[in-house]
């Protein structure tokens, strides 16, 4: 039986300058950075969730055949990847804290049905939901 997920990748196209966006502007912590067989593990997590890893993924071998990495890696670069939701208690003060950081917003905080939320991209290109939800 599946009990929770554990660990979401999130494919980046420079490990070091993800890492870098992640830890310094998200205040996300590193929690694994190895090296297995050719293959640099690295993993992020936000501080107050232990449970939740983000492996930060170059498209490529041994994962993928070139041209699905290089499609890939087009996608990303365009912003056409819509990766996941953080949700924060005060969708605001966030926003402005990572404005502040340097994160690049798509959105500014509006109001949904679902709570008050605002977009952002990473570095690669990537795109996510800062959300505070409906009380």
């Amino acid at each position: 039986m599946i009990k929770q997920l554990s660990h979401m990748t999130i494919y980046v196209l420079d490990l070091d300058k993800a890492r870098d966006f992640d830890v310094d502007k998200l205040g996300f912590e590193v929690r694994m950075d190895a090296e297995m067989d050719g293959f640099r593990w690295l993993t992020v997590g936000p501080i107050d969730q232990l449970d939740v890893e983000f492996p930060l993924i170059v498209p490529g071998a041994p994962m993928m055949s070139d041209d699905a990495a290089e499609a890939l890696r087009g996608l990303i670069a365009q912003g056409a990847m819509g990766t996941g939701v953080f949700r924060t208690d005060d969708c605001q003060a966030t926003y402005s804290e990572l404005s502040a950081r340097g994160v690049t917003f798509l959105q500014a905080p509006e109001q949904r049905p679902y709570g008050l939320e605002a977009t952002f991209r990473d570095d690669s290109g990537n795109w996510f939901s800062l959300t505070q939800p409906a009380t």
